[in-house]
């Protein structure tokens, strides 16, 4: 019976050293979790980064046509009629960028799209209107339809939707509702597809140089991934030891309680 009672005792006294052990290694100070550290009041910062989306494939593009002298001209042009359309994750018909790049525009036929941005893809379909006798006056309006960033974040995951086609790494951080103090600012990865490879850089949103990374504009269909920090990592280890733990605990207790009962049993 003492060798049970000593076995109990080992386990509280374990679950102590260990929870004195985490409480130390994951102290978490400003250092490394408060965001932009060298910036201070009036600091400016010169942004080398001009970002403006591309199409790129699978990309879903809602696009209108107007014309204000005669608007029957632009009806066969619009995406309500137009015949291979795609409903896009927003609710609205779009034209979906296949894997070459190319879509399927009405009257103008195959059109490649891939590597213009909206608006060069707009003077494009506003040119080719004029120049073909369609239409003397279009108004031409292109959006992105599902621009989307991807994000996995220490056990969860989610999808950012962006509505006005433009998002920096630290909108994003914000519209995922920020990070958790146990997850590591100095190593936030940001992988994008580019040139058919899938390329990887890691952001530090702690320092203003973020400001000027390539990566800093966000691309759709990017992927933002997060790490945990030591201490992150060893409190879930101790949450599942933890709760180990108090099972033994319960399986000592009940030990020592049969035992306890079978000695009196035998004095009896």
């Amino acid at each position: 019976m003492l060798k049970v009672k000593d076995i109990q005792g080992n386990i509280i006294r374990a679950a102590i050293s260990i929870a004195i052990i985490l409480t130390a290694v994951s102290c978490i100070t400003p250092r490394k979790v408060n965001y932009l550290q060298d910036m201070t009041q009036g600091s400016q910062i010169e942004l080398e980064n001009k970002f403006e989306a591309k199409i790129a494939p699978y990309d879903e593009l809602a696009i209108s046509v107007v014309s204000w002298d005669n608007p029957t001209l632009a009806a066969p042009f619009n995406i309500n009629l137009a015949q291979g359309t795609n409903i896009g994750a927003n609710g609205q018909r779009g034209f979906l960028v296949d894997v070459n790049g190319n879509i399927q525009y009405p009257v103008l036929g195959n059109l490649h799209v891939a590597g213009m941005t909206r608006l060069q893809l707009q003077d494009t379909l506003t040119n080719r209107l004029i120049r073909g006798g369609y239409i003397t006056d279009p108004f031409v309006m292109v959006r992105f339809n599902n621009f989307k960033i991807f994000y996995l974040c220490n056990g969860t995951g989610g999808v950012l939707n962006v509505p006005n086609e433009k998002c920096t790494f630290l909108e994003a951080l914000a519209m995922m509702g920020d990070l958790d103090r146990f997850t590591r600012r100095d190593r936030i990865a940001v992988m994008r597809e580019i040139n058919g490879k899938m390329v990887m850089r890691y952001l530090d949103p702690r320092s203003s140089k973020v400001f000027n990374d390539p990566f800093f504009m966000m691309q759709q269909n990017d992927f933002i991934i997060t790490s945990a920090t030591n201490g992150g990592t060893l409190r879930s280890e101790f949450s599942y030891w933890w709760g180990m733990i108090g099972t033994l605990t319960s399986v000592a207790s009940l030990i020592t309680s049969i035992a306890l009962f079978i000695t009196v049993k035998k004095d009896n």
